[in-house]
Order: structure tokens, then C-alpha cells, then sequence
């Protein structure tokens, strides 16, 4: 992949279409906005869309409308994801090639299961920094052959990053610049722990790429120096570094911002309407009241 080497900040806001956007992505949208106008540097929107089960062209069409409401420009053209599929197949068959991804094809439900059985046995079940189980991994240890068999089967599968061999094959413990901070104020440079995650999904037999493995070829490939999104996301930088590391990709500078939350405390949530750009603006409020009230500035 040829991946170019920017002369000024890059910047993006990459949302996907399968809602409309709420205030948090007012919040993260216009920060990475004006930090690129105070840097001199370039803001550009990706739209995520590799989910074609989800996203759809009004809530797209909806995206540009809010941004350009918000007084927001960006360049052209707007990089999809679902236009380059070829590049996420590539970088997954690179980590196919070193040994480090198999296939698994527990369901949602085996997995319930193995985690409720060992738990009744009272062996406490890892979960990753979201406080999700982690996957048993059961797959792992088989021969390529067996592997072979279970994806000519013709059993829904998924590719997955055995981390703790990825892990195996770095040179030197990973670690990140962070320009903003955690939820507990930490910033500066920040020891990764991709592990603490397990063995995460890469591509599925339903989506050909993860969210993971497409963002950071996407940033590699659009230039981008600047990593500004929520505190949400903070951990999966872990994950996010070990990839870039492992597929020789550049190391942006990382910046992870408060969230908006809802009356209820909790991040919000593009099936509540009500906290919407387009609801706020139907309202009869105006981009500067939006900027104000995310801002913290009223």
C-alpha cells in the first residue's frame, strides 16, 4: 500500500451512516475541525460504511447535511469505505501470510455459553476493556489444515488476531502519544495493551472488514496525523497501534476527547432521536447555540 507522507496536519471525522448524528459527533466533528484550522492543516470526512446492512444513502445524505449546517468544510471527494474493500482483504491476507489471524466459528450464543459454564464452575471469565467476554479462542491452537476444513465447511465464520502471537512478534513494547487524555486524565505517552482485548475480529463472513483493521489503513492511506475522537475509543488504540506496528503503517498522534452524555449519564446514542443535530436544528437553534452548548461554552 502506498502510503504518503503528509507535509502539513491531517485531520478527519469518520462517521457512520447507519443513524443520524447526535451531539457527540457534533462534539468530535468540529474539534477536529478547528484543530486543523489552528494547525494549518487539511480536515477531511470518511464515511464508514462497510456495514451495508445498516447504513443506508438517506442517513448519509443526512451526515452532509448536518455538517454543512454546523458551518463545517471538508475535502473532495468523501473516501467510503465500501469503495475499497480490496485494500482491507490485502492487509488481512498480509497477517494470513505471517500466521497470526484464524478462523472461528463460534456463535454469539456457543460463546454465551462457555463463558455462563466456566463462570458456574466459578472460574472468573476475562472481558476486554468494553466488558465484553473474550473469545475462548477454542479455534486457536488447530493445524492450518483443520482450519482449512472449518472455512471450506461453509460455516459462518470470522478472522481473528491471535493477539498474544502478534504480540510476540514486536521488537519493543507498544505505546502511543496522547495529546488528550483517558477518562482518568492521563495523557502524554501511554503503554499499549492490546492483549487485554484477546483475540479480536478482523472480518466476518457478513463484513469484509472490521472496524479495527479498516480505520487504520484508512488513516495510513488518507495521511492523517491527527486521531481526535472520544473517550470511548480510547482503549481500542491498543489494538489500533498493534496493528499498525504489525502491517509497517505510520503512527498518528492520538487525541481522545470527553464524550456528551445524556440526562441518564451514558454516552449517547443515534437511536436517541431527541439528542440529534437535525432535532436541534429543528428546533430552532442555531449552529453557534450547538457549538456553545457542546463546547461547554454557555
Amino acid at each position: 500500500m502506498p502510503v504518503p507522507s503528509p507535509t502539513q496536519p491531517v485531520f478527519r471525522f469518520a462517521p457512520s451512516p447507519n443513524g443520524l448524528l447526535h451531539l457527540g459527533h457534533a462534539l468530535s466533528a468540529i474539534i477536529n475541525h478547528d484543530m486543523a484550522a489552528a494547525m494549518g492543516g487539511r480536515f477531511l470526512l470518511r464515511i464508514e460504511d462497510i456495514d451495508r446492512a445498516r447504513c443506508r444513502p438517506e442517513f448519509e445524505a443526512a451526515i452532509f447535511e448536518d455538517l454543512a449546517w454546523l458551518g463545517l468544510s471538508w475535502e473532495q471527494p468523501v473516501r467510503r469505505q465500501s469503495d475499497h474493500l480490496g485494500l482491507y482483504a490485502a492487509a488481512l491476507e498480509r497477517l494470513r501470510e505471517m500466521g497470526l489471524v484464524y478462523p472461528s466459528v463460534m456463535s454469539r450464543g456457543e460463546i454465551k455459553a462457555a463463558v455462563a459454564a466456566a463462570e458456574a464452575r466459578g472460574q472468573a471469565w476475562p472481558r476486554d476493556p468494553d466488558g465484553t467476554p473474550r473469545y475462548p479462542g477454542r479455534e486457536r491452537d488447530l493445524s492450518a489444515s483443520e482450519q482449512a476444513a472449518l472455512v471450506a465447511g461453509g460455516r459462518p465464520h470470522a478472522w481473528r488476531l491471535d493477539v498474544a502471537k502478534a504480540v510476540g512478534h514486536l521488537a519493543a513494547p507498544l505505546a502511543w502519544c496522547e495529546a488528550g487524555a483517558d477518562p482518568a486524565g492521563e495523557t502524554g505517552l501511554i503503554a499499549a495493551d492490546p492483549a487485554a482485548w484477546g483475540d479480536v475480529i478482523l472480518s466476518r463472513s457478513d463484513a469484509p472488514s472490521s472496524y479495527h483493521l479498516s480505520v487504520v489503513v484508512d488513516d495510513a492511506l488518507q495521511g492523517i496525523t491527527h486521531v481526535v475522537r472520544g473517550r470511548d475509543l480510547y482503549h481500542a488504540t491498543s489494538i489500533h497501534r498493534l496493528l499498525q506496528q504489525l502491517l509497517d503503517l505510520p503512527e498518528p498522534v492520538y487525541h481522545h476527547h470527553r464524550l456528551v452524555l445524556g440526562a441518564d449519564g451514558r454516552k449517547l446514542s443515534k437511536s436517541n432521536g431527541d439528542t440529534g443535530i437535525a432535532a436541534f436544528r429543528a428546533a430552532g437553534r442555531s449552529p453557534s447555540d450547538l457549538r456553545a452548548l457542546v463546547l461547554g461554552t454557555t
